[in-house]
């Protein structure tokens, strides 16, 4: 009598592979989604401002002096958060750490935060993007990651150095087109040198605005003018002048990438044609 051998019936409840892989591939971008959610919700990104700021210098500095270590930790830490949830007012963060820390000290903190921060944000979405944009992409899509990765360092350091378009939807546009990691890494520290040093010494400098902003207040006051204010704002420490040098870097970045092009195209015009054959009769 042959038996027939039994087979186990598949569970239909059991989790497909494909499924729990794309699960845990979209779990760091929705994590950091999630997180980014709160904190708006909370409304942290409104609690902080430059009036506040320069109110506790007293607290702050104190606080810095008896535990330097601790609050550079907590500083750096909170501009990794701030940059990897794309939370609006790390400029405003990069004017404090020039404030609290000094010039130097301050733009160079703020730089390793918005680097570590920046590079979470993007190995999250080049796990969660990076291959399915890669895998769906058509032929015009693949064709810009590959122009694109071809000259990344001249696109990375324009897009640091002139702040076109928002530093996180560059985070996550780079991860989506496919540049490697290092590249991505030490094109963002060095892009961001400038206009990051630039905030942290208008920072350090933040008592003399002050100071001036009060003394106009008073003489308004005194006048009898109406209304009078006194209010910081960031326009008051960046002025056109330098957002217009940060342009000129931008520009220079883009000089080797304009340089290749133009040699690969005077080689093409100067590499001779074949003949063309007549047609048989």
């Amino acid at each position: 009598m042959n038996v027939t051998p039994l087979t186990p019936k598949a569970n239909p409840r059991a989790p497909e592979p494909a499924r729990r892989s794309a699960w845990l591939r979209y779990a760091p971008l929705g994590l950091i989604g999630t997180a980014l959610a709160v904190a708006l919700l909370a409304g942290l990104h409104r609690s902080f401002s430059l009036e506040a700021l320069v109110a506790g210098r007293e607290a702050l500095s104190g606080q810095v002096a008896a535990h330097p270590a601790w609050a550079l930790a907590v500083y750096v830490g909170l501009y990794v958060a701030v940059t990897a949830l794309s939370l609006p007012g790390a400029s405003l963060l990069t004017v404090a750490g020039g404030f609290v820390f000094g010039g130097l000290w301050g733009g160079a903190f703020a730089v390793v935060g918005a680097t570590m921060g920046a590079t979470l944000l993007f190995l999250a979405a080049r796990t969660s993007l990076g291959a399915s944009v890669a895998a769906r992409a058509g032929p015009r899509v693949a064709a810009f990651r590959a122009g694109f990765q071809k000259d990344a360092v001249s696109y990375l350091l324009f897009l640091r150095l002139v702040s076109v378009f928002p530093f996180w939807l560059v985070n996550l546009a780079l991860a989506v087109v496919g540049v490697r990691l290092w590249t991505f890494v030490w094109t963002t520290f060095l892009g961001i040198i400038p206009g990051t040093f630039a905030y942290a010494l208008a920072g350090a400098g933040l008592d003399s605005v002050a100071a001036a902003q009060r003394k106009a207040f008073e003489a308004c006051v005194a006048a009898g003018q109406q209304p009078c204010a006194m209010t910081l704002s960031l326009h008051n420490l960046v002025t056109r002048e330098l957002i217009l040098a940060f342009a000129a870097l931008g520009l220079v970045a883009l000089v080797p990438m304009a340089l290749r092009r133009w040699r690969e195209a005077r080689a093409a015009r100067q590499t001779p044609k074949p003949p063309r054959r007549s047609p048989d009769v």
